[in-house]
């Protein structure tokens, strides 16, 4: 039996894999500062990570899961608090690669600044290069947007709401902007294989090999809702977050070292009905935007 410390456990992704993990015999250990409702079969460590003391330092972990680290600090902070550890896995993010580069992104692909994530793509990148310094056996994920249960995040919960409310959905621009996605099951999944095989490529893009654009991706939703789908395209309106759950950047991931360990991924909109599912059932988990009041004011 491996005995894991992810981070968090609290929301989403962290609390996710501390389940799936948990579900599959691994002694797993989270670690955050006991605000939320624990994930189911893991041990809890309640403490800050920016003040960890000697908490840890009586354990040893045959791997860490840094599910949310966001910056240098959270690197630091952690590695200097903790005790003997195996491997270390940081879920990083696509935002550091720089917007103007040709796409798909490649993990040999330079870094930098990214104008569309700003300080979150920033702070990154500082995160990695802490990481890599301190420990260079360490692997480093860069997923697109992760999606599933538990998400947090109102971006395929706002296409449902608007599904469930029966309302048209308003597309900005032709839709065909691709998005790319990742479940968080399948995360979990790269994380095991990683654990289990020890790849050489110690950077690694994580996604779907199949991308779709947002006409594809919202009439998916509706379908799993089971709803009928009537579209508005806005073309005049220049801040797609006023209504929209993405950004106006469409980016693509070259993932051809993950699909060496992970090759068949789940089918989104398999994917899609398990989130739907679950929101269903949570949706006062999800933090919410005010997508639809400006909707309703401006169109």
């Amino acid at each position: 039996m491996k005995k894991l410390l992810i981070t968090g456990g609290s929301v989403f992704v962290s609390k996710f894999a501390a389940e799936w993990f948990a579900a599959r015999d691994y002694e797993v250990y989270v670690l955050n500062r006991g605000r939320h409702e624990q994930p189911v079969g893991a041990k809890v460590i309640c403490a800050d990570r920016h003040a960890l003391g000697d908490c840890l330092k009586k354990y040893y972990f045959d791997a860490v899961l840094d599910i949310t680290a966001y910056d240098e600090e959270d690197i630091r902070d952690l590695l200097a608090g903790i005790g003997e550890i195996g491997d270390y896995i940081f879920i990083s993010s696509s935002a550091v690669y720089p917007e103007t580069l040709p796409q798909p992104f490649s993990e040999k692909d330079a870094v930098g600044e990214n104008a569309v994530w700003g300080e979150y793509g920033r702070n990154k990148i500082k995160a990695e290069q802490l990481l890599l310094e301190r420990r260079p056996d360490a692997y480093i994920l860069r997923p697109p947007y992760l999606y599933g249960p538990m998400q947090n995040l109102y971006r395929e919960p706002f296409v449902f709401d608007c599904a469930m409310e029966g309302r048209a959905f308003y597309i900005p621009g032709d839709g065909s902007m691709p998005l790319q996605f990742f479940h968080v099951e399948d995360l979990c999944r790269v994380m095991e294989q990683i654990l289990l095989t020890h790849p050489g490529e110690h950077i690694m893009n994580v996604g779907n090999s199949e991308v779709v654009d947002i006409n594809r991706f919202v009439r998916i939703c509706y379908d799993v809702a089971g709803k009928s789908l009537k579209t508005v395209h806005v073309k005049d309106h220049e801040n797609w977050r006023d209504f929209f759950c993405f950004h106006n950047y469409g980016y693509v991931l070259n993932v051809e070292k993950q699909n060496r360990i992970l090759p068949v991924q789940k089918d989104l909109r398999e994917g899609l009905l398990e989130s739907f599912e679950w929101y269903r059932e949570h949706p006062e988990n999800v933090a919410k935007r005010d997508y639809i009041k400006f909707i309703e004011e401006h169109f």
